[in-house]
């Protein structure tokens, strides 16, 4: 990605962002929250992702075909560029390095023969539950450090949020894809 890339979709954020001042310190402190727990255990699900060798479009991906995102079920190459907002040739070197490593495949797309969707394999299931546990472990870790009443007012907040649909549908997703 180059320099003017990041600034247009910094642009693009930005202009997209009118918010009030009570919901940008919400913002600003989920994202305190967020940055600590996503290194919380050292990184270690980066690492992961770093070791196996997957670029951040590729993991993507496979995180969305391995059921993190609205199913498991194969997804043409369009799709994935649309809910990643990369181009079609992008998302097609990308799903070609999956398909290389054994970790997704491509089949005839049954409505459309000349259509090919892509599909996750076993090896590539693998991995997302690897990812899934990980980070698992490291929430586990951080909330083993929370006093209880640190943690009851976690879990109402969490709970609350449980109330909207799409949060709650990853959540039953990740509880089928690992442990939860």
């Amino acid at each position: 990605m180059q320099a003017s890339d990041i600034a247009a979709i910094a642009e693009e954020v930005a202009a997209a962002s009118e918010v009030s001042p009570a919901q940008q310190e919400t913002a600003a402190r989920l994202s305190a929250l967020l940055g600590h727990l996503f290194l919380y255990d050292r990184g270690n699900q980066l690492r992961v992702i770093e070791e196996s060798g997957l670029s951040m479009t590729q993991c993507k991906a496979l995180l969305e075909l391995g059921g993190l995102g609205r199913s498991t079920e194969a997804r043409q190459v369009s799709e994935l560029a649309e809910t990643f907002g990369v181009s079609v040739p992008s998302m097609s070197r990308a799903v070609d390095a999956l398909v290389k490593e054994g970790l997704a495949t491509r089949i005839e797309d049954p409505e459309d023969r000349r259509a090919r969707r892509v599909a996750i394999t076993t090896k590539g299931k693998q991995l997302v539950e690897t990812l899934v546990v990980i980070r698992q472990a490291g929430m586990e870790a951080f909330t083993a450090t929370l006093s209880v009443p640190q943690r009851r007012k976690l879990d109402a907040a969490v709970d609350a949020l449980m109330d909207r649909e799409d949060i709650a549908e990853t959540y039953a997703q990740l509880k089928e894809v690992g442990p939860a």
